[in-house]
């Protein structure tokens, strides 16, 4: 099949390479030409994927009508900031019987709305999502890993399976979409609390604390926003978490270290070439929680520390000394 990936970033480029090596033929758009033909003479994402080798069957363009030109798959990857101008850019040239999945773990800063939301209302269609444990840079070297694929219709997630799946990306299907797409955005958030964990030199028991306690809250949001809570205990909710808040490639446990040891969050974003969805998404989280009523108390404190500047010890003792109370409380 003729595919089109929207967003030249490692985790587009990594999911390109997936598809390449399925034997589709593979675009990847981007926003910048000159950056592009670098790609296109080096072999290689030098800013979002370095040391890796690019297949050369792969296409490169800035161009919005050739990149989607024929597609019948549109895997959408542009980071949660730039989402929606993007997408306006393409509507006119998504061929209307393309197959669309978004694959950004993120939220729309401004409207609290997920991502293919912001797609179907803007392209006027069902989108797809795709989320799960799955680092760009372990994916574009073919190390295996497991994802779910989520479409309200089974024949249709089905259909995106089989265009995904080979030896070392294993797929799975769900009818969850709300709950797929939440768990990729919200565990962000706890992945920097994390960090912060890390950079003040706790130790295990207080990380397992924060993912434990991160996956009660991100159940608690989701399913009140409409999800499953099952789904939180499969590929998208604790697997995903689990990856981003121990791995050295998490961009978001990388910036909140970097705040636990005291550096500014000006300091950390100005270095960065590649987005933390969490800095990004955590002000729009903790919104969400506080319209519907949903206790969300660690992605308060990593709002408190990421936007209002608060201080991350006393986030953590803030934390710590919340009034004792059940682990599961009764519905």
């Amino acid at each position: 099949m003729k595919v089109a990936v929207i967003g030249d970033g490692g985790w587009g480029t990594a999911l390109a390479m997936v598809l390449d090596r399925n034997g589709h033929e593979t675009t990847v758009w981007g926003p910048f030409p000159d950056y592009l033909g670098e790609i296109c003479r080096s072999g290689e994402n030098t800013n979002y994927l370095p040391g890796v080798p690019l297949p050369s069957s792969i296409r490169w363009t800035a161009d919005h009508r050739e990149a989607v030109e024929g597609a019948g798959l549109v895997v959408l990857v542009v980071p949660s900031r730039f989402y929606k101008p993007v997408l306006e850019a393409f509507r006119p040239h998504i061929p209307a019987d393309a197959l669309v999945v978004s694959a950004t773990k993120g939220l729309d800063e401004r409207s609290r709305e997920r991502m293919s939301t912001t797609a179907e209302r803007i392209i006027g269609r069902p989108v797809a999502v795709l989320s799960g444990p799955s680092h760009a840079e372990e994916v574009a070297r073919g190390i295996p890993c497991a994802v779910a694929i989520a479409d309200r219709d089974h024949a249709t997630a089905e259909q995106i399976q089989q265009l995904f799946v080979n030896d070392a990306f294993r797929v799975y299907t769900l009818d969850d979409v709300v709950g797929v797409e939440l768990g990729g955005a919200l565990k962000n958030v706890i992945a920097i609390a994390a960090g912060i964990s890390d950079g003040m030199g706790f130790g295990d028991n207080t990380k397992a604390a924060l993912m434990t306690r991160g996956i009660a809250e991100i159940t608690r949001l989701g399913t009140a926003l409409g999800a499953k809570p099952e789904t939180f205990y499969g590929l998208s909710g604790i697997g995903d978490l689990m990856v981003t808040c121990m791995s050295r490639h998490s961009r978001n446990r990388g910036v909140g270290e970097r705040l636990g040891k005291g550096e500014s969050l000006k300091d950390i974003m100005a270095g960065m070439k590649m987005v933390a969805e969490g800095v990004w998404n955590c002000q729009a989280a903790k919104e969400l929680a506080d319209s519907l009523g949903v206790d969300v108390p660690i992605t308060e404190q990593v709002n408190a520390v990421v936007h209002e500047g608060k201080d991350p010890r006393q986030a953590m003792l803030d934390l710590m000394s919340r009034a004792p109370r059940p682990e599961r409380e009764e519905p």
